[in-house]
């Protein structure tokens, strides 16, 4: 028997006397809550009639708890022309389920196609009350490093030394925290860990990255080794635990930009089959869905019942998972209107920036869309720091040896302040990287020049063709000893000049092992070893690793790197930040063919100054040094042309210049600092 109930919390509520069922669907003529015995039941233990007041269906039901399996059934009208997909016959998650089981029975093609899917769909669990967890916010420890990783195919090798059973997982994860420990890593950002569709890929592969939402409280339970039905959640809230014991943040990409439901001939899951018209952006005759996440649908994060969910749903994650932030995937869709137009002020934006239960958390966006949309500097907002995409091109362009990218490189350099150029900008609004997920990796980058994705199953139409890539003289691997050290130099010269710009850096998994793709840089359905993380590679490039944990050592110790204010460039009438030069000291040089830049990092004493110097030419070149007092000496720190372990030294060890000149090999990058 059900009763009344309330329309207020959304989601599975428990109460002392039950569980109380509240969903949104606005035009819906009925629904039904249907509950299940065990998470793979093949049909239901009962179905049960919701009560409605103004826009939500609801009921409480005596005698459940946590642990009950549950969906919905809405029936309505189905007419596309006015935006109504109702499907009575589907079985629904319920949009705020914390916990989602059923994937050893889900069928993607049974979701879409007409008729009953009941014993192959996906269904939600009961979970707990929510409780609120109270944490410190973990501070970054000397200088930044975001380190970007895929929870799966981080140990999923069966060289990581991760048993079995936890291969893949978030337990897997806590035992790699160590590692990222020694590496410098002071954040970890996870791609999505929200419940997604794993089917939602080409035939024959698997959805791996996870840009297919499916539940926007649930935490991925393929990702648990804990296959109990609240299993996940306890899971996760462990991993997070053991980042903050070891001073690291956990940041989470997050997707509120589409759903796994994709377009017009998609799956009904959830959203499609409750509001169609309300959670979805539509086209103008609203038949079709509009499409600005290049992934067949958008979510309407403006409309007020999407706004909400969205929020509530950074509340949960922060409040009662405990992490630290957000990394909006192709944010600038959540500034759109109903109609698909920006807004200056979105209020989803302005409302989860200004929400007190989220004042603590680290917001970032992906300021820009897969329909054109570009505000990289513009985002709205001031919480909001954003990914750095000219920062990625620019540095791109200067390795490879483009002409006229010097000026650009400079404003790289020092934090962009010409692209984040407001009155409260400061340079940790920008997330610097050279490689992320999305692309090739740093070892591709300097391996080839154009895309090979053939595994994919798209005939290589999929990934992006501007990579800004130089394959160093051969596409792909080779045993010519000249190429392979031309790449070798450029993957330290890129994480040199990641780490030693001002912003804060963020590398790709595994960049710093050189591990490789093979040239596809849309791996999103390889949930293979082209995908995931190799652990033999830690010892194969355990040189390339060894470069970044020391890189990163040093770069603490520079305070400039940590001040959070543009840098003041140096005059010949007053002292400042910076210092620019070219081959000739005091001199840079701007000119097109220019291919070399030098700067110094001004310190508060004179043995605080660090000065860099790089060689993006194919030949060498001689560099003349800036002058220090009598009592002070050049010492070479780093110079990426040197086999290691000279690539790289300490403060202590590093060798001492003898002449007011060096010689910088083609394509490399030296470090000095005074003693």
């Amino acid at each position: 028997m059900i009763q009344t109930g309330t329309a207020a919390p959304l989601g599975a509520d428990v109460r002392p006397d039950g569980v109380n069922f509240s969903v949104y669907a606005r035009h819906a003529e009925r629904v039904e809550l249907v509950l299940f015995d065990a998470p793979e039941a093949p049909s239901p233990s009962d179905v049960l009639p919701l009560h409605r007041t103004a826009d939500y269906w609801h009921g409480l039901v005596p005698g459940l708890a946590e642990g009950q399996v549950y969906g919905f059934r809405a029936h309505g009208p189905w007419r596309p022309t006015e935006g109504h997909r109702f499907d009575g016959e589907k079985l629904l998650l319920d949009p705020y389920a914390r916990a989602i089981v059923g994937y050893e029975l889900y069928d993607r093609a049974a979701a879409a196609a007409s008729g009953d899917n009941t014993a192959s769909a996906l269904r939600a669990v009961v979970a707990p009350p929510v409780e609120r967890r109270m944490h410190e916010r973990v501070a970054p420890r000397g200088r930044e490093l975001i380190y970007e990783l895929h929870v799966g195919g981080f140990t999923r090798d069966p060289a990581s030394g991760v048993a079995p059973e936890r291969r893949g997982t978030y337990a897997g994860l806590v035992e790699k925290i160590p590692y990222l420990r020694d590496l410098g890593v002071t954040a970890v950002e996870l791609l999505p860990v929200h419940a997604f569709d794993p089917q939602d890929a080409p035939r024959g592969r698997t959805n791996y990255w996870g840009y297919s939402t499916l539940g926007f409280f649930a935490p991925h339970p393929l990702y648990s080794s804990d296959r109990s039905p609240l299993g996940p959640v306890r899971e996760f809230r462990a991993m997070v635990d053991a980042f903050h014991e070891a001073g690291i943040r956990v940041i989470l990409d997050v997707v509120y930009n589409h759903t796994a439901e994709g377009g017009d001939g998609g799956p009904t899951l959830s959203f499609r089959g409750l509001a169609n018209r309300s959670y979805y952006i539509l086209e103008r005759t609203r038949r079709h869905h509009a499409n600005y996440s290049g992934c067949g649908n958008t979510f309407n994060g403006n409309h007020p019942v999407g706004l909400r969910l969205i929020v509530e749903s950074l509340r949960y994650w922060a409040g009662a998972m405990g992490v630290d932030g957000f990394r909006f995937d192709l944010a600038s869709i959540l500034t759109r209107d109903a109609r698909g137009e920006p807004m200056l002020r979105p209020p989803l934006l302005l409302g989860i920036e200004t929400d007190p239960e989220l004042a603590a958390t680290e917001l970032i966006a992906e300021a820009w869309d897969a329909a054109g949309l570009y505000q990289v500097g513009m985002f709205p907002g001031q919480r909001f720091a954003e990914w750095n995409g000219p920062y990625r091109d620019d540095v791109r362009r200067f390795l490879r040896g483009d002409d006229a990218t010097i000026e650009r490189l400079m404003a790289r350099v020092i934090g962009s302040p010409d692209i984040f150029d407001g009155p409260r900008d400061r340079p940790s609004r920008s997330i610097n990287f050279v490689t992320c997920h999305d692309g090739f990796t740093l070892a591709d980058l300097v391996t080839y020049n154009r895309k090979h994705n053939a595994a994919n199953g798209e005939e290589n139409r999929d990934g992006s063709d501007h990579n800004l890539s130089w394959n160093s003289g051969v596409e792909g691997p080779t045993r010519a000893p000249r190429i392979r050290a031309v790449r070798r130099r450029q993957m330290r010269n890129a994480l040199a000049l990641l780490v030693l710009s001002h912003g804060r850096p963020m590398i790709w998994m595994g960049d710093e092992v050189a591990r490789t793709q093979s040239g596809n840089n849309n791996a999103y359905c390889q949930d293979n070893e082209l995908g995931w993380f190799r652990w033999r590679d830690v010892e194969r490039h355990g040189d390339l690793r060894r470069y970044l944990e020391m890189l990163m050592e040093f770069a603490s110790g520079v305070p400039q790197l940590g001040r959070d204010r543009f840098w003041r460039a140096t005059t010949h009438l007053k002292k400042g930040d910076v210092s620019w030069h070219g081959v000739v000291a005091g001199k840079p040089d701007w000119s097109p063919s220019s291919h070399s830049l030098a700067w110094t990092i001004e310190g508060d004493q004179h043995e605080d100054r660090v000065h860099v110097m790089v060689n993006a030419w194919w030949r060498p070149l001689e560099f003349e040094l800036p002058s220090l007092p009598v009592n002070l000496t050049w010492t070479r720190l780093i110079d990426t042309a040197a086999p290691s372990p000279d690539d790289i030294t300490t403060r202590a060890e590093a060798p001492e210049l003898t002449s007011a000149h060096l010689e910088l090999a083609s394509h490399s990058l030296v470090v000095l600092v005074p003693r």
